[in-house]
């Protein structure tokens, strides 16, 4: 049987894209911090519940030890925005957690599941945004999370050439899942919901879930680069269209 680890997966595009692969026929490996929530999932898709923090080397290590040195597919999508600050009234706390999780916990990640992944020819898919594209008013820090975390895919790609491990990125645009914004916003349930107010169609958990496991179930000599992902409504990252 294929083997899946996916990171984040308590909620969102984690556990949606745990589900799916399970669908899919692939053991998967449900890696978060929220152990209730892992153990729920991993019950329902017969799946593994590993609780990993990925800013811990212990944890990760756990996490490399329970996949037992063939891993088929690895979803790098633990991380998330905190804050909407302009750079002047920046909480640098903040930005350091963005950047511990996003870039440096995806790079802990990636080095040690790095000799599983090749020993089964397998694919990393990064789960970044398009806010790896371009800055925004407010995301300073969570743009720089972010293309930190590109700069991890282009370079490991140009790495690992000669080697038999696909490495490919999903740039999600406006989605709407129960936790991203309530998160960055400190759990502000009203400040959360303006950010899809009349859009008509954001995007689900499940649509970049989808897309995330067409890229992971290609044929292993086609790698998908790079595949951004919004809603109709969104043109652009600045340009959305409400009603």
């Amino acid at each position: 049987m294929k083997t899946a680890v996916v990171t984040g997966a308590s909620s969102g595009i984690g556990a949606a894209t745990a589900r799916q692969l399970a669908a899919q026929g692939y053991r998967v490996f449900c890696a978060a911090r929220r152990v209730e929530r892992i153990e729920a999932l991993a019950a329902e898709i017969g799946g593994v519940a590993v609780t990993c923090d990925i800013t811990s080397d212990d944890d990760v290590a756990r996490l490399a030890d329970a996949v037992e040195g063939r891993l088929d597919v690895l979803v790098n999508n633990a991380g998330g925005a905190l804050g909407l600050e302009p750079v002047s009234e920046a909480d640098l706390d903040k930005w350091a957690a963005m950047i511990a999780t996003n870039t440096i916990g995806t790079a802990r990640v990636t080095k040690a599941l790095l000799p599983a992944l090749t020993a089964a020819q397998g694919i990393i898919v990064f789960v970044t945004s398009t806010a790896a594209d371009s800055g925004y008013e407010g995301g300073a820090g969570y743009c720089a999370a972010k293309a930190g975390e590109r700069s991890i895919v282009e370079s490991l790609r140009l790495e690992l050439f000669d080697q038999p491990v696909r490495i490919t990125e999903i740039c999600p645009g406006m989605v709407a899942t129960e936790e991203f914004s309530l998160t960055r916003f400190g759990g502000d349930q009203s400040r959360a919901d303006k950010v899809y107010d009349g859009v008509a169609e954001p995007l689900t958990a499940d649509d970049v879930a989808d897309t995330i496991v067409y890229m992971a179930t290609r044929p292993s000599h086609v790698n998908i680069d790079r595949v951004t992902i919004r809603p109709r409504a969104q043109a652009a990252q600045h340009k959305v269209h409400r009603v």
